[in-house]
């Protein structure tokens, strides 16, 4: 990929990613927080491709769009925006912009999307490409996507320490994409050109498999996958290994799904690792924490399965509800094979609710949810308790306004039960529900729940 490139965005974290990524791509960059600079570059003749933010300290790039093609007929632009609405999407296509993306975007999709609109600016090909085209290449690994405040986070972390030498610890549940980040940080980082080598129980098991995976890596980077399932032998031999390398030395990362520092308390883990690994700690979110990206996801993997020739598929309201209310265990790739499924047993174009609940009534439920004894899930339990509560009444039917006594019956204690494990802490609590802490002290005078110092549970 070759050209130079205008990047205009008020935000400096995203000007030093686009510019770093899109050099080493083999690029040359100018970059700017202002839509005047930019337009002066255009003027000058600068640029075979522009990158854009669409609210500038001064103007709107969307309305700096038609001046550009006005000056520079055929120099595409890619639209980038945090104004996540599909107005600004439909603004961007009206605008001819070559492309829009919402902001936190992908960025290995980014860059895909910009070397094909430097390919479409070197055929001189003036209009712009079919939909297909521009919707990105497919691919097999988890997309990096997210719009909500705790991907973000992520994705700032994760710039701050690309070019860095310290070790990476990367945690997370099962299916989160914890190794599609370490990936990240080694194909958009300095050692890009150079080997990445992710090495399990398998490759360490012998006692020279450290050695041998530093030789593999020859100065680019290693992933230590899920290192805190390897038993305490290989932990040592990783030490050893640690404690030997030199200025020329491949970058160390590694994976976690479970608690290290518990393991390490409990003696599973040893402490010498832990604190070597943990220069920098990256937590990749679960599902239930970003529920806001689920539709984005399931839209994400319902137009790959169109591009490999499984035909178009779209989401009833009801069916998305339902997926967004779904636990998710198993993260992003169970939700990726959940999909997988609906396209491919759905019998027409929209995916309903039943075609949903049949999918996910073989999938398991989140795993602590569980109400009395034997693993029974919590559903279960209450289950039995309206059976009860309705055979009370003897054939007639409960009192009216039944739905909000229930409600009622299971607020009251799940509130207090979170109040005791924060501590009476009002604003940890109300994270740990999820919910607003105005509307946690509104709960807390309706349901008459008394607010007093409490000891903590965790």
């Amino acid at each position: 990929m070759d050209g130079t490139v205008l990047v205009a965005d008020d935000d400096r974290t995203i000007r030093t990613v686009l510019t770093q990524a899109l050099t080493r791509a083999g690029c040359k960059v100018h970059a700017t927080s202002s839509l005047v600079t930019l337009m002066r570059w255009v003027e000058e003749g600068k640029g075979d491709l522009v990158i854009s933010d669409v609210i500038m300290p001064d103007g709107n790039g969307l309305e700096t769009l038609p001046k550009i093609t006005a000056e520079r007929p055929g120099l595409p632009v890619i639209v980038i925006s945090a104004q996540n609405t599909i107005m600004t999407a439909i603004q961007a296509a009206e605008a001819d912009a070559y492309d829009y993306l919402p902001k936190p975007f992908d960025l290995p999709d980014l860059m895909k999307r910009a070397a094909k609109a430097l390919e479409t600016k070197r055929r001189a090909n003036l209009t712009r490409p079919p939909a297909e085209d521009t919707a990105g290449v497919a691919s097999d690994d988890l997309p990096l996507v997210g719009r909500t405040p705790v991907m973000q986070k992520l994705y700032r972390l994760v710039a701050r320490v690309m070019n860095t030498d310290l070790t990476v610890l990367i945690t997370g549940e099962s299916g989160t994409g914890k190794s599609l980040i370490a990936r990240a940080i080694h194909d958009f980082s300095d050692r890009r050109t150079l080997p990445f080598v992710v090495a399990g129980a398998e490759e360490l098991s012998s006692l020279d498999g450290p050695s041998t995976v530093l030789a593999r890596a020859r100065g680019g980077s290693v992933l230590f996958d899920e290192v805190g399932d390897l038993d305490l032998e290989t932990q040592g031999r990783i030490v050893r290994m640690l404690d030997t390398l030199t200025d020329t030395a491949p970058r160390i990362m590694a994976t976690c799904q479970g608690d290290l520092m518990q393991r390490m308390e409990n003696g599973s883990f040893r402490q010498d690792l832990f604190y070597r690994l943990g220069g920098v700690t990256l937590n990749v979110p679960s599902l239930r924490e970003r529920v806001d990206d689920i539709p984005l996801l399931a839209e994400h993997f319902l137009a790959r399965g169109e591009r490999s020739g499984a035909g178009t598929r779209r989401f009833a309201v009801s069916a998305m509800d339902l997926i967004r209310a779904y636990s998710w265990p198993g993260n992003v790739r169970q939700l990726e094979n959940t999909i997988r499924r609906l396209v491919l047993t759905s019998p027409g174009e929209e995916i309903g609710r039943a075609d949903v609940e049949m999918v996910l009534g073989n999938q398991p439920e989140i795993e602590p949810l569980v109400g009395g004894g034997d693993g029974e899930k919590l559903s279960a339990s209450v289950g039995k308790h309206l059976r009860r509560y309705f055979d009370l009444h003897g054939g007639v039917l409960p009192p009216p306004g039944l739905y909000q006594r229930i409600l009622k019956e299971v607020e009251i204690p799940l509130i207090e039960i979170a109040l005791d494990a924060t501590g009476g802490n009002q604003a940890k609590c109300a994270d740990l529900l999820g919910i607003n802490r105005n509307t946690l002290r509104k709960k807390i005078t309706d349901l008459d729940i008394r607010v007093t110092r409490r000891r903590k549970l965790m």
